[in-house]
């Protein structure tokens, strides 16, 4: 049971506190409610590029780094689709210093053409070197459009294209920062060796005279329902052929979210899960095969991935996997082979939570679902999934006519 005292400032920043007296440090997360789906089609990699920008100086701390390296602290940061997430570790003596630099932050970036420049320049050279010059890098650009076809789930984090990042003006990032990166579209969560009354001050002192913006209202239509398969083939330079295949899956606030969970743990939790005991070592159809999903807050995906033996064509390698999945969807598995999958979870979430940053990083999450004590019941959402669930699920999501089916082919020698 994670322990946790929640409380909102006035100008709208929720702050959640976890207090842990058993260790020396505080760990300090801020999740913006703010990604790559919130992004206008024209003007993608936005999110991405201010987690850049975030680490080029704010207002009143032209550098962030140094004043947090002498603290004694380290800091990262992540962007998704869904959401933006800043986190800081320190020693606790120095917490304060977690509170004075990410309220500068919050409060406005120093934005200046120079900052841009670089970091325009560091996003699209990162867009190169992982998206057009690796192998694979592009697999998940044409799969995500393959999928999605209204949803801004259709363009990677990164972006759509590189001229986007290339493109960007001064005065559209700006506008992008004072819409998503304010208090009342935040999450604040303070772990570790600090009191609640701590916090409370510390938060009123340096965050809540920051104006609350205006409230941000996501309006994002669904993707519409998907009634016949899709199939693209590639041919690229890249060492051996893979196939995808992607579903639809329940959003991540659903009931039918740990149903699909566990089915991806059922076909690929491990070297004794279905895909990889019988395509990998029984038939050798592949050198490796994965199912898995994007766990993304809206309308996710179920996705297969299998690295093709070499002499096996895509064809047969695609064939093999129906039958697997045939098998799940006519005959119900066992309660052994359910509760194997669900016990795998449960020391999943509870190794998670041996580390302050995660149980700091997930009442963050949680609290964006819907209510941060949801962390706290997360396991009963799967110990309650039936063997009847996975068949009824099984039956639903892996429907050939809601597949999309890409072939990303290694290029035959001439």
């Amino acid at each position: 049971m994670i322990h946790y005292n929640k409380f909102t400032l006035k100008n709208g920043l929720k702050v959640i506190v976890h207090e842990d007296f058993s260790t020396p440090m505080v760990a300090m997360n801020i999740l913006y409610d703010v990604g790559a789906k919130d992004e206008s089609p024209h003007q993608t990699g936005f999110a991405h590029l201010f987690e850049h920008l975030m680490f080029g100086g704010s207002i009143n701390i032209p550098e962030y780094d140094e004043p947090l390296q002498n603290a004694g602290g380290e800091n990262n940061a992540y962007t998704t689709n869904d959401l933006t997430n800043y986190y800081i570790q320190l020693p606790a003596k120095n917490a304060e210093i977690a509170f004075w630099l990410e309220s500068d932050r919050m409060l406005s970036l120093a934005f200046g053409e120079k900052s841009l420049d670089v970091q325009r320049k560091v996003v699209c050279e990162e867009f190169k070197e992982h998206y057009i010059n690796k192998p694979y890098g592009d697999a998940w650009k044409y799969l995500r459009e393959l999928v999605y076809t209204q949803h801004p789930y259709q363009w990677m984090t990164i972006g759509k294209e590189l001229s986007h990042i290339e493109n960007a003006q001064l005065q559209d990032v700006k506008n992008f920062f004072f819409k998503h990166y304010r208090p009342q579209n935040a999450i604040l969560c303070v772990a570790g060796n600090i009191t609640t009354e701590k916090v409370k001050e510390l938060s009123e002192k340096w965050f809540e005279p920051i104006e609350a913006g205006e409230k941000y209202n996501r309006n994002i239509a669904d993707e519409p329902e998907q009634t016949s398969a899709r199939k693209l083939v590639l041919e690229k330079e890249v060492p051996v052929s893979v196939i995808y295949k992607a579903y639809p899956m329940a959003a991540r606030r659903e009931k039918n979210y740990y149903v699909a969970d566990l089915i991806s743990d059922v076909l690929s939790g491990g070297n004794s899960a279905r895909l990889h005991q019988r395509l990998v070592k029984e038939q050798k159809l592949f050198s490796q095969i994965d199912c898995y999903h994007t766990g993304s807050v809206e309308k996710g995906l179920l996705v297969i991935e299998g690295k093709i033996s070499e002499g096996i064509t895509a064809e047969q390698a695609d064939a093999a996997i129906e039958k697997e999945l045939d098998l799940l969807k006519s005959e119900k598995i066992a309660e052994t082979e359910l509760e194997k999958v669900k016990t795998k979870i449960e020391s999943m979430l509870a190794f998670e939570d041996l580390s302050l940053l995660n149980r700091a990083n997930n009442l963050a999450f949680y609290e964006l679902l819907g209510d941060a004590s949801q962390m706290n019941t997360e396991f009963e959402n799967y110990n309650q999934v039936t063997v009847d669930d996975i068949f009824e699920q099984a039956n639903e999501i892996l429907n050939p006519n809601k597949c999309s089916t890409m072939y990303y082919l290694a290029k035959k020698a001439n």
